[in-house]
């Protein structure tokens, strides 16, 4: 399975006319990815038959929640369950980096009420302990972790992510993800055994009203007229480099 990090519903057709049955859904790529619109879900469904994973995450930064954030966070996740996504990409961490099982558990629950699957995203890799973490997501039912093995990129955390698929694949699925594409990809599935590929299968596009020298809006250093979107010619070289 290759799923696809979209940020947009160019992204998501992109994703899918490249070959892709699967996406997680965001907005704010470059914060790490936070919750879409629920408008943005539903032009999905009406136009392909992806698998939509939704993220639900408020803001940019950690994965520690006061009670007004996780208030937010359920609302969203009832609003995407109910117009059509097909699970929840979420992550919640205690002040001393373990996973937050109280709002883990009331999540997984409300989640598996509709059916759909509850994935813990990339929180569990800034916590102290994956193997300690990857038990308690297993014990709360969580169906799939995205992880990077604990490191910057999932090549750099390939050994972490091969013992994990070892040891808990059985019992979580483990979506590798951070780093991966259409050259990597098959040395890297070939050397873990993971079954499942998480890519943001990226190009970036121009918009010349990003700056007119006064003020500014762009997020990138070296071309601050760039913007991040899904490159479908690179989704498809994933899926066929994989296969």
């Amino acid at each position: 399975m290759i799923e696809v990090c979209c940020g947009s519903f160019e992204d998501g057709l992109n994703a899918y006319y490249g070959g892709a049955k699967r996406i997680e859904l965001n907005s704010a790529l470059y914060l790490g990815g936070l919750s879409p619109t629920v408008s943005t879900l539903k032009l999905l469904k009406s136009q392909t038959d992806l698998k939509i994973i939704c993220m639900v995450r408020p803001r940019g930064a950690g994965f520690l929640y006061d009670d007004n954030e996780f208030m937010q966070m359920k609302a969203e996740a009832q609003d995407f369950l109910e117009n059509g996504a097909d699970g929840i990409a979420f992550g919640f961490l205690t002040k001393d980096f373990l996973v937050d099982e109280e709002k883990t558990s009331e999540f997984v629950k409300l989640i598996h009420s509709y059916h759909k699957e509850a994935v813990f995203h990339r929180a569990f890799d800034c916590t102290i302990d994956l193997e300690d973490a990857i038990k308690k997501l297993i014990a709360l039912h969580v169906d799939r972790v995205l992880t990077s093995g604990g490191e910057a990129n999932a090549i750099a955390g390939k050994d972490t992510i091969k013992m994990l698929e070892e040891h808990y694949g059985n019992q979580i699925e483990v979506l590798a993800g951070c780093g991966i594409n259409a050259h990597n990809a098959l040395e890297f599935k070939n050397y873990t055994h993971v079954k499942q590929l998480h890519s943001s299968c990226k190009s970036y596009n121009i918009d010349t009203t990003t700056s007119n020298g006064k003020v500014s809006y762009g997020n990138y250093h070296d071309n601050e007229m760039k913007y991040e979107v899904v490159n479908r010619d690179q989704v498809n070289k994933l899926i066929h480099n994989t296969q």
